[in-house]
């Protein structure tokens, strides 16, 4: 039987778009940055709301947040005019897994292509002509339209309606793990979404403050001890609006404000060995992950790795090594401790990697890219390499 002969992305642009697109994209993509600055201007000045309720504000003011969706349509367009690019609803789930957990509606698509297209009018001027709005308006709603159609499906598998994506969970635990690391323990009744919750998936927390305005972050889901609860692992950062307020005012028998479950179900079925690789609370993926291996009785090869900055800060150690010890297939973990991650992930160069598995990576942006560049490099396929990347300028991931 033949193999099915996938489309190029460039066959998704009309034959008028597709020249002009890889004409202008050069001229777009040196002006992201005043396009991102003056879309956000334009978006916040009609929609102030989405200001206080939906964006991270830390990443507002750090200069990160505007990067994102400019530079993710530039990329976009970039995988529409490049020959051999991955499938881009493939390349898009990231995104659309981080939309769903924010309750993102296809309204939210009509706001932004008006303040974004009045942007690149405002920046590019009279290089925008009728030709190149038309090009660049079938790229962006090939893109949205893309977003919909996973966010819809997120909706549909979660059994919500559009974008209703929150129900209040209870707090009946808390335990520091690690110095200024701290797990949460929720339950919900029968009814909640988060039953239908898979290892690998994450969920978005949401937190509202004295003004009113709310802020949201994502951590990695885990099973509870008990049935019918869920687990989140967070760490004290300095300056952190919402890990921190979390960590000191949320206690036993607090209501939690979350979304459903969002993201990829791991591990992926197959048959090679399973490598899980960590730093800081990324630990909690491995956990999740080995939950569910031991619960389905799996026996692919496991192995572990961990980088920290030391024993006292590996926050699941014990857990992690409890579940290798319940695994019915063999396995086995290291630890690379050293004062600064970058030195931990240097004693990773030395590692030896298994070409044949499937290599799983939790930790900060910094953390899985780079070790997703040794494992490539010691002969790793990329598509065997998975993670989820909560980070702004990097919801296309780092291929």
């Amino acid at each position: 039987m033949s193999e099915a002969v996938v489309a190029p992305n460039s066959s998704l642009l009309s034959p008028a778009s597709l020249p002009v697109i890889e004409a202008t994209l050069p001229v777009v993509g040196a002006n992201l940055g005043r396009i991102s600055s003056v879309f956000y201007k334009n978006l916040f000045d009609s929609l102030p709301a989405l200001e206080k309720d939906l964006f991270n504000q830390t990443n507002q003011e750090s200069g990160e947040q505007q990067k994102a969706l400019a530079g993710a349509i530039a990329a976009f367009a970039t995988l529409l005019v490049t020959e051999d690019a991955p499938p881009v609803d493939h390349v898009m789930s990231r995104i659309a897994a981080k939309h769903a957990s924010l309750g993102i509606a296809p309204v939210h698509y009509d706001m932004v292509h008006r303040a974004l297209f009045k942007a690149i009018v405002e920046v590019l001027g009279d290089a925008v002509t009728a030709e190149v709005a038309a090009a660049w308006d079938e790229v962006y709603w090939l893109m949205a339209n893309s977003l919909i159609r996973q966010e819809a499906a997120v909706y549909e598998r979660a059994g919500v309606p559009t974008a209703q994506i929150w129900s209040a969970l209870t707090v009946v635990g808390r335990r520091e793990v690690a110095p200024g690391v701290w797990t949460f323990t929720l339950a919900g009744d029968e009814n909640s979404p988060m039953h239908q919750f898979e290892a690998g998936q994450y969920i978005s927390v949401s937190v509202i403050y004295e003004d009113g305005s709310r802020q949201i972050r994502q951590y990695t889901a885990m099973k509870g001890q008990d049935p019918g609860t869920w687990e989140f692992t967070i760490g004290a950062v300095p300056g952190g609006r919402v890990s921190n307020k979390l960590i000191a005012e949320i206690g036993v028998g607090y209501p939690l404000v979350v979304s459903i479950p969002s993201g990829t179900s791991y591990p992926i079925p197959a048959d090679g060995p399973i490598v899980l690789g960590s730093s800081g609370v990324g630990s909690a993926l491995t956990v999740a992950v080995l939950q569910k291996m031991v619960e389905d009785g799996d026996t692919r090869p496991v192995h572990v790795f961990h980088v920290d900055s030391g024993e006292a800060s590996f926050g699941h150690r014990g857990q992690v090594r409890e579940l290798l010890s319940a695994y019915a297939g063999r396995t086995s973990i290291e630890t690379f401790y050293a004062g600064a991650l970058e030195e931990g992930i240097a004693q990773l160069r030395k590692h030896d990697w298994d070409r044949n598995a499937d290599v799983y990576l939790c930790g900060s942006p910094q953390f899985m890219r780079q070790v997703r560049k040794i494992a490539v490099v010691k002969g790793v396929r990329p598509e065997r390499i998975h993670y989820e990347v909560f980070a702004p300028d990097s919801w296309l991931g780092f291929d």
